[in-house]
């Protein structure tokens, strides 16, 4: 694996994970500190914030560049995290199963092709490590009912898209 390639791995996870951030902060934004469920997203928003400052952090050691979409992966993350708690709790547990599934999916394929070379150990480490809080948080948002969100299978298809369509252009541009 060449260092572009290793490039590219760590310039979508780390906007992968600023997009999180930003999925709890609006989701947080709507639902307040009140609701039952404000506690455990601000627990799952702390743990985005440490990956995407370890991500940081490794891109500053190695020199490698943001994707220039930083400005809308912040808005659309909001936005996403935002308009899925206006539909209710359930819908903005489904926008965090869908996306934790995808995530989980993504790491998974990153770690096989890091296996096949042996190429990175510190960026394999970190990636199994989140990859794990990652599962963590898809299946607390599947206990607290986004299955029950409304029209759940479409919800969660439309965003899983949209996070392989995030996940391609990141990788570029």
């Amino acid at each position: 694996m060449n260092k572009a390639e290793l490039d590219r791995m760590i310039r979508v996870d780390q906007a992968g994970e600023y997009g999180a951030t930003r999925i709890y902060a609006g989701q947080l934004a709507v639902m307040g500190d009140r609701h039952p469920l404000s506690a455990e997203i601000a627990a799952m928003a702390a743990q985005e914030d440490g990956h995407h400052k370890k991500f940081n952090a490794l891109m500053a050691r190695r020199g490698v560049r943001p994707t220039a979409l930083h400005p809308f992966w912040s808005v659309a993350g909001y936005a996403l995290g935002a308009g899925t708690a206006l539909l209710g709790p359930e819908a903005a547990m489904a926008c965090t199963a869908a996306v934790e599934t995808e995530i989980d999916k993504h790491y998974s394929d990153q770690l096989d092709a890091l296996a096949e070379t042996d190429a990175d150990p510190e960026l394999a480490g970190m990636i199994e490590e989140f990859r794990e809080d990652e599962r963590e948080h898809r299946d607390a948002a599947l206990a607290a009912g986004a299955e029950k969100a409304p029209a759940y299978p479409l919800l969660s298809s439309a965003i899983r898209l949209g996070c392989k369509v995030a996940i391609k252009i990141s990788e570029r541009i």
